[in-house]
């Protein structure tokens, strides 16, 4: 998406009241900058808690969202629009539920079980959206995820159909224990980094309390669980991955604890590549 395509999108969904934010080429909202590593801002980059913190720069991924169109349009935010590789929005700051269905089969119950409501179609399915706001929670039924409060959806067009008040029976899946939605672990291997870069790991010990770190972020998360699982393994990465001294068991405990959270192997894997990527690994 050109830059001035993507922020003037930005600025008529702001304008309409749907707080937006920028995502990168890959899909994902920008990293936090480095004045707010390791929540040294004060704000909120684990995105547990709603709001923005005060740095300028739009890196809390939903947090980030906002309806102020100087904010969207000067400063660090039209660095960013200029890397943006499309646009999102915070479904729940706008009052509105997505559930979005990844596979045909998931549209296929969707018409099967849910009321008719506004439907916008997506590269692989389609997005169902709701009034009305609902914790979100990944992998409640194969291929199907909820997005509203503290996450984000992809802006892909206004859609068709009328808006219906959000159902019982999202809600319910919403509320189920996670243990009745989360998928079974399925061993995925993936290669190490070859390393190569100097190593800063004093003791083995130093590694081993960063992979048991990582694995207690994610499995202490509840919501926004693949946004969580990636900034992990980008933290992981960006730690761990030069030096030659992860390995593929360490990758296979983050992947465990990721799938125990409900991420599917695939998605692993995409985050893990997403990661590599980004670090130029």
């Amino acid at each position: 998406m050109m830059t001035a395509v993507a922020l003037s999108t930005a600025l008529r969904l702001a304008a309409g009241g749907l707080p937006v934010l920028p995502l990168s080429i890959d899909k994902r909202p920008f990293g936090n900058c480095p004045e707010c590593a390791d929540n040294a801002c004060g704000g909120r980059p684990n995105m547990k808690t709603p709001g923005p913190c005060l740095c300028p720069r739009p890196c809390h991924g939903w947090a980030a969202a906002t309806l102020d169109p100087d904010v969207l349009s000067s400063g660090p935010w039209a660095a960013a629009w200029r890397r943006a590789g499309a646009v999102a929005y915070h479904p729940g700051g706008a009052g509105v539920t997505v559930v979005d269905l990844d596979n045909a089969d998931a549209v296929e119950w969707a018409r099967a079980t849910l009321p008719a409501t506004t439907t916008v179609a997506t590269t692989r399915g389609e997005h169902w959206i709701y009034r009305g706001t609902i914790r979100s929670v990944n992998a409640v039924r194969d291929g199907v995820d909820i997005k509203s409060l503290m996450s984000y959806a992809r802006w892909l067009g206004g859609g068709t159909g009328t808006m219906a008040e959000l159902p019982d029976v999202v809600r319910a899946l919403a509320e189920e224990k996670p243990s009745a939605v989360r998928l079974a672990p399925r061993a995925v291997t993936v290669p190490a980094p070859a390393g190569g870069g100097e190593c800063c790991h004093r003791t083995p010990a130093y590694l081993e309390r960063g992979i048991a770190m990582a694995e207690q972020q994610i499995t202490a998360a509840d919501s926004a669980i693949h946004n969580t699982v990636y900034r992990t393994f980008l933290a992981v990465l960006s730690r761990h991955g030069r030096c030659g001294c992860l390995t593929e068991a360490h990758i296979a405990r983050l992947f465990t604890a990721a799938q125990a959270k409900g991420e599917s192997p695939r998605h692993c894997t995409d985050a893990w590549t997403n990661a590599t990527t980004t670090l130029g690994l």
